[in-house]
């Protein structure tokens, strides 16, 4: 075996028991490119030092406890641990009544820690198997990202979405609200549960001959007044500017995507989503598989793809919150490149895609809990990256360490093109 691999091993085992058991200084970042926050200038060959899994120094001049496990970042760069707001937990593989944990743990692995997604936001799917899954991690059973869960979807009567159809005839599902007590009821139920937010399906496409089908006002209203109850997040899936209204009057805080067919935003809806805090979630590789997949022409397609990113520009520069997510687990791509190159192509620059993954998503869905900063008390929620995202936007996608809590949840396998920092390789001092 090669020392870095036997080095990675060791260091993975120093960090695969619950984070109570860790010693009193548990880990040291030294030497990397250390961006504190999205608007912060980077601090080189900085130190971040975790202890009980909340991050207890940060600086150029830090000292390493004695004790701590060190993993030298020379030549690479820390970034607070990455969001991701738009996911599904529907695989096969995340059933957890039917997996074993080392299944669970490389399908979270895959999907999420190899891209730096410390935390998820869940966006439609049955609130139990999330709940199960979350508890799961929670245990310190298996490793993985913090779960948060929008759970079972708010579908309009006779709208259960034309692509996800089949599925839900073959299992008997039903998320189909047809009044708002019905509505209203079902979400105060999943929230008591353990929900942390809502979905509805303002316009849900249902295929042809009715295109879109809108849900009823009411009903939306319904559904989403007990999560702004809550002080919790109510997300949209709008399809079209009607779909966009609906959400609007509705109180929805999260778009869940753009509307790409209808064209670009005029400048009125741009500034009123902006002036009433509606936050965007691109999810433009989404667009990008999709068409592709469903083979339209490519001039069609450009023109989509512009739309969608004119929505982006436009909501970015009226200063709205713009929030990382690319749909994974509806579609099987998981590899976020693509997304980050179509952000940039929407006009965002790296500070503004790291605030999409980091502080814009901590200070929406985080609570109480401190997050999305590399600053003293905050949860140590780490991503080591392989090259400079200032640089190139596609370091955002290069993955080498993901830590949450202290705790190494990804480490990059060893290769011979791939040097010992990018392991995660570390020493205890």
């Amino acid at each position: 075996m090669n020392a870095p691999l036997r080095s990675l091993l060791i260091a993975l085992a120093l960090f695969s028991t619950p984070a109570p058991t860790l010693r009193a200084a548990d880990l040291a970042i030294v030497n990397a490119r250390v961006f504190i926050s999205p608007d912060d200038p980077p601090l080189d060959r900085g130190t971040v030092v975790v202890r009980d899994g909340r991050i207890a120094a940060v600086g150029a001049d830090v000292p390493v406890p004695v004790g701590a496990t060190v993993i030298d970042g020379a030549g690479f760069t820390l970034t607070a641990g990455f969001w991701n707001s738009h996911v599904h937990l529907l695989p096969e593989g995340f059933t957890v009544a039917t997996h074993p944990p080392a299944d669970l743990e490389r399908q979270l692995r895959d999907l999420f820690g190899r891209w730096g997604f410390t935390t998820v936001f869940d966006l439609a799917s049955p609130l139990d198997n999330a709940l199960a899954l979350r508890q799961r991690v929670e245990s310190g059973e298996i490793r993985g990202p913090r779960v948060l869960t929008a759970g079972n979807p708010f579908f309009p009567a006779g709208g259960t979405p034309i692509y996800v159809l089949e599925t839900y005839r073959a299992r008997g599902w039903n998320d189909e609200v047809s009044t708002p007590a019905e509505a209203r009821a079902r979400a105060v139920d999943q929230l008591a549960r353990g929900a942390d937010g809502v979905k509805v399906f303002t316009g849900a496409i249902v295929g042809p001959p009715q295109g879109v089908l809108p849900m009823r006002p009411d009903v939306a209203s319904a559904a989403v007044a007990p999560a702004l109850a809550a002080g919790k997040p109510a997300f949209a899936h709008p399809t079209d500017p009607r779909g966009i209204r609906l959400a609007l009057d509705a109180g929805v805080t999260v778009l869940a995507h753009t509307t790409p067919t209808e064209g670009p935003w005029p400048d009125e809806l741009v500034r009123e989503l902006a002036r009433r805090r509606v936050a965007l979630v691109p999810t433009l590789m989404l667009l990008e598989v999709a068409l592709k997949e469903d083979g339209v022409p490519v001039a069609i397609r450009d023109r989509m793809m512009a739309d969608a990113q004119q929505q982006v520009r436009a909501l970015a520069a009226a200063g709205g919150d713009i929030l990382f997510g690319t749909d994974v687990g509806f579609i099987a791509e998981a590899d976020t490149t693509l997304e980050y190159r179509l952000m940039a192509g929407a006009g965002l620059d790296h500070r503004a895609i790291l605030r999409s993954l980091t502080t814009t998503p901590a200070a929406r869905f985080g609570g109480a809990a401190r997050s999305g900063r590399l600053v003293v008390g905050d949860r140590a929620d780490l991503v080591l990256l392989g090259a400079d995202p200032s640089r190139d936007i596609d370091a955002f996608a290069d993955v080498r360490c993901t830590i949450r809590d202290g705790r190494v949840i990804y480490a990059a396998a060893s290769t011979a093109a791939v040097s010992a920092p990018a392991n995660c390789d570390g020493r205890v001092q």
